[in-house]
């Protein structure tokens, strides 16, 4: 079969808001997950990001139900603000994996004031 024919048939739907919804919570549930059951520094810092991904699509997903353009504009912030806290995270990263050769973020507990 084609997909001509499917598309005719009913087999293939077009994908609803709370489609994009479902995709961004599951997302945004796996960032949680990783973040708080993950301890390498790196690994938390692409869960975050992961998180930040789900929030972009899910602002996307409602200003294109509303058809309006400032859900679109709002990603583009978060993704510069991502853009920059990227850079310095792995700054971060990299001076304290020099200072004590680790990314265990247990081993860096006594930073907590």
């Amino acid at each position: 079969m084609d997909l001509a024919t499917l598309a005719q048939g009913g087999l293939l739907h077009q994908a609803t808001l709370t489609h994009y919804l479902f995709v961004s919570a599951a997302m945004f549930a796996i960032g949680m997950i990783g973040f708080l059951t993950r301890r390498n520094l790196i690994i938390m810092f692409l869960c975050t990001e992961l998180m930040f991904q789900a929030a972009g699509l899910a602002f996307i997903a409602f200003g294109r139900h509303h058809l309006n353009f400032s859900g679109d504009v709002f990603v583009i912030f978060v993704l510069t603000i991502a853009a920059a806290e990227a850079a310095l995270a792995l700054a971060l990263v990299v001076y304290l994996f020099r200072r004590k050769e680790t990314l265990d973020a247990s081993e860096w507990a006594e930073l907590r004031g």
